[in-house]
């Protein structure tokens, strides 16, 4: 099987000086190796693709919102619902884990990843709101490993996914996609890569190990996965037309999978291991006309 390169498959405003002092402003960076995840919640369901793209539920997981208009006030029995992990570009960040928002995640150096440990609490968390899920909660995974992908139990007996072993935060003053207002906070905040370490601006992609053989993929028009314009799904095994060939521009597969330029798995080939945010890279943009799964 070829490799080629990918990135992994495998998210609530009162912030002033006491806040951010309880957070941590003096730079006791933690080493950024990436850890295993030690604690999985096995009763997670994981989800390849973005939340729109799997039809989630209006107004409930990352897109609620309170009375404010904002996911600070939002009910937390709602936002549980589900959580969205996309690798994703936002301000001079790239590649940088959001949520179904499209807002910046962030992790903390005074936190551990191994074994994971948050020790953002009380009034830190408020301005600093971890990404919280519930034993039934969805997980939707886009450029994110879902062997990335673990939780936490909080101080106070919450769950808090983490993404290679770092547990995910929201900044409370981040109100729009794309701001990282919250990177590099009192040099201990910074924005969560989509393998756990510290985002970069310009990261260089990684390259993985072959993976599984996919059951299924999301293709979307856009690079990284964007949810601006159409994507489609397919699903099987063998060979899979795709109902709209020639438009696909990043693909979320939970697995290895091979495309190909033209219907019935015919043309030019290429296999990929996972998510791909961009086939431009590859040289495999708007010329998907088919998949083989298996």
């Amino acid at each position: 099987m070829l490799r080629n390169r990918v990135l992994p498959i495998a998210v609530l405003v009162t912030a002033g000086a006491l806040s951010l002092a309880a957070c941590g402003t003096q730079n006791t960076a933690l080493p950024t190796e990436h850890a295993p995840v030690e604690q999985v919640s096995e009763e997670l369901s994981f989800l390849a693709g973005t939340a729109k793209a799997n039809n989630a539920q209006p107004k409930t997981g990352d897109w609620a919102t309170g009375s404010d208009g904002t996911a600070n006030t939002a009910d937390k029995n709602v936002a549980g619902k589900w959580v969205q992990l996309k690798a994703s570009k936002a301000g001079n960040l790239d590649p940088v884990v959001v949520n179904g928002a499209g807002l910046t995640l962030y992790r903390f150096d005074k936190d551990t990843a191994k074994p994971p440990k948050s020790t953002c609490n009380g009034e830190c968390a408020k301005t600093w709101p971890p990404v919280l899920v519930t034993p039934s909660s969805k997980v939707f995974l886009a450029g994110i490993r879902k062997s990335a992908v673990g939780t936490v139990k909080r101080d106070d007996g919450t769950l808090q996914l983490t993404v290679g072993g770092w547990p995910a935060y929201r900044f409370a003053k981040d109100t729009k996609p794309g701001d990282t207002l919250g990177q590099g906070v009192g040099g201990t905040w910074f924005g969560l890569a989509p393998n756990g370490q510290k985002a970069q601006s310009g990261q260089p992609e990684e390259t993985t190990p072959p993976q599984k053989p996919a059951s299924s993929a999301i293709l979307f028009d856009g690079k990284n996965f964007s949810d601006d314009e159409p994507s489609q799904g397919l699903a099987g095994k063998g060979c899979r037309d795709v109902a709209r060939p020639d438009v696909t521009s990043s693909v979320s597969a939970s697995g290895s999978v091979k495309l190909w330029s033209e219907k019935g798995c015919k043309g030019k080939s290429l296999v990929i291991d996972g998510d791909v945010r961009d086939l431009a890279k590859l040289k495999f943009d708007d010329t998907v006309g088919s998949l083989f799964f298996g």
